[in-house]
């Protein structure tokens, strides 16, 4: 089941970047769940293009349907089914694609793996699908909420080499969106946005660093071994598109201390397991342990760029591709609210996973 992800809260994200529409099937979203479309529409506002001179100048309204599994402003237990139209697609940006592969990009492995591609901005591996994971994280989203305060915050730490300084306050919902690069730090948040402009008029692109934070969640979510909670939240991060790393905690940063310097010392704190600190990132033997979640995951530079490019045609004969369409300079700030949405479909998944062990869900 390639295009699904979950097992007790199911998605499944369907539609490709020039097709009529992209959306997503939510299976095992729990009945009697307040949810309107506004809900769901204030995550996709967050993603869409056009939204600022820094993103792509494709202009999507990417309004949200709800089809089914929602009555009188409740969720029935059956399947939800959203829909966003495309109607700002230019498939003929992208005819010369059809015979060259893009470097880097998903063209050639496409092919290589099922004898056919929609070449038309990228099909099935455009960015434009995680429109289907935004919208099922929103439902997760108000799941979390609902059931135990949780808070998710995402927000951008770097632009190519312009690092922000370390946070130690969780930043609120202001502070991320005060910038259309979101990063919370108001003087480096202005040197990233010029250095975007910059490689932008090179016909160029930069990648970054996205940090998520996560607080509320409960200790107990997550598995032994396989299923463990890092682990799944590593696979949902790597599965977005133009990502290339991940760490939580200290990351590759605790390889460089000894253990007396790492761990993280638990002492009572109203009436409470708590840790002094944090290098494990929330998350010990694959459970979380009630403090705070902290995870970090790169994204390379866009694929796509305005410069002539070495390449090979279907026939594998050497030739030159300069891209075209309509891209992100850089896919970071957008991506924020991709990860946060991915953040909510694991964590509902094991929170879910844990009620049907434990019994302890409740809204």
């Amino acid at each position: 089941m390639p295009n699904s992800f979950g097992q007790l809260f199911r998605v499944t994200t369907w539609g490709e970047s020039h097709g009529g529409a992209v959306g997503v099937v939510i299976d095992g979203c729990p009945p009697r769940l307040p949810l309107t479309v506004a809900d769901v529409q204030a995550e996709l506002d967050r993603r869409r293009p056009g939204q600022s001179e820094i993103t792509t100048p494709r202009q999507e309204a990417d309004q949200v349907e709800i089809f089914s599994g929602l009555f009188e402003g409740l969720t029935t237990g059956a399947p939800l089914l959203m829909l966003v139209r495309n109607t700002d697609a230019r498939s003929g940006a992208y005819d010369e694609m059809r015979e060259k592969f893009r470097p880097s990009h998903a063209d050639y492995t496409y092919q290589a793996k099922y004898g056919i591609r929609d070449h038309r901005g990228g099909g099935r591996s455009s960015a434009r699908e995680t429109i289907g994971r935004v919208a099922a994280g929103a439902v997760a989203r108000k799941i979390l909420l609902l059931a135990g305060g949780v808070e998710i915050r995402a927000f951008v730490t770097s632009i190519h080499d312009i690092a922000a300084p370390a946070m130690a306050a969780f930043p609120t919902l202001a502070e991320v969106e005060a910038s259309p690069v979101r990063c919370p730090h108001a003087g480096t948040a202005a040197r990233m946005i010029e250095r975007i402009k910059q490689v932008r008029s090179e016909g160029d692109s930069v990648g970054g660093v996205i940090e998520c934070r996560v607080r509320g969640v409960p200790p107990g979510l997550g598995e032994p071994v396989f299923d463990r909670l890092e682990a799944d939240l590593a696979k949902a991060m790597l599965s977005l598109p133009a990502t290339k790393g991940f760490e939580i905690g200290s990351g590759f940063a605790g390889a460089l201390l000894r253990g007396s310097q790492h761990n993280d010392p638990f002492e009572s704190r109203d009436g409470r397991v708590r840790t002094t600190s944090n290098h494990s990132g929330g998350v010990q033997g694959g459970i979380s342990n009630g403090e705070e979640i902290v995870f970090r995951v790169a994204f390379k530079p866009t694929a796509t760029i305005l410069q002539p490019q070495k390449t090979v045609d279907m026939q594998g004969r050497a030739t030159e591709l300069t891209g075209r369409g309509r891209h992100d300079p850089c896919v970071v700030p957008r991506a924020v609210v991709i990860v946060e949405a991915m953040t909510a479909l694991v964590l509902v998944d094991h929170w879910q996973r844990q009620n049907a062990q434990n019994r302890t869900f409740k809204f």
